[in-house]
């Protein structure tokens, strides 16, 4: 067997490309196109959470986008697709004396490689840094609470907070209070209702709690 001969090819272009987008990510042009998804997540992250989760949550979940960027995600899946087809080609030999029809065994290695990313993607999710805001669009942490962790958020004077986008990944971001007269202070939760350029306004989810008189 060749990884040129003609029943292979699905296979052969499918690695080629995974290391043309190797290069291209090492070179830090994958960086545009996981931006250019943005909108995208912008778009899902206006969506009621409940409807987000019911339109496309179980299919993210299985194909395990979004555990890391999506450019490194179509990197995993090319390379486990190519892997997983020329294995399929090898075996088919060995046992039938002869490899499969490449339309044939495209559809099988396409059906094994969807559950084998999903799972080669979570350890990578795991070690991968997550606080990149450009992971998803800034607006689709509107609606979502966040703590202060640093400073004392007055307006005109913001400070930094860390929220949770729908995958769980953190970001930090620089809030404001939403009403002139507000203080937020280090610790205190809040819910980001609006935001301007690179700034959100948060409101406090609850009253802050005053020590007991002695």
């Amino acid at each position: 067997m060749t990884w040129l001969a003609d029943y292979n090819l699905p296979f052969t272009i499918a690695l080629g490309l995974m290391l043309v987008l190797a290069v291209l990510q090492i070179l830090g042009v994958g960086d545009l196109f996981d931006a250019d998804a943005a909108p995208d997540a912008e778009l899902a992250g206006n969506l009621d959470p409940a409807s987000a989760a019911g339109l496309g949550g179980a299919v993210t979940t299985l194909l395990g986008i979004g555990r890391v960027p999506f450019f490194v995600w179509l990197v995993a899946f090319l390379f486990l697709f190519a892997g997983i087809g020329f294995g399929i080609q090898g075996m088919a030999d060995g046992l039938l004396g002869a490899p499969l029809d490449p339309l044939l065994a495209s559809v099988l290695a396409l059906v094994a490689t969807v559950p084998a990313t999903a799972i080669a993607v979570r350890p990578l999710g795991r070690i991968m840094p997550q606080d990149e805001t450009s992971a998803v669009g800034l607006d689709s942490l509107l609606g979502r609470r966040a703590s202060i962790s640093t400073g004392t958020s007055k307006r005109g004077s913001p400070a930094r907070a860390k929220v949770h986008d729908r995958h769980g990944h953190a970001h930090h971001v620089m809030v404001e209070p939403h009403e002139d007269a507000s203080e937020m202070l280090e610790g205190d939760e809040v819910l980001l209702v609006r935001r301007e350029g690179q700034t959100f306004y948060g409101t406090a989810v609850s009253e802050r709690r005053l020590a007991p008189a002695e």
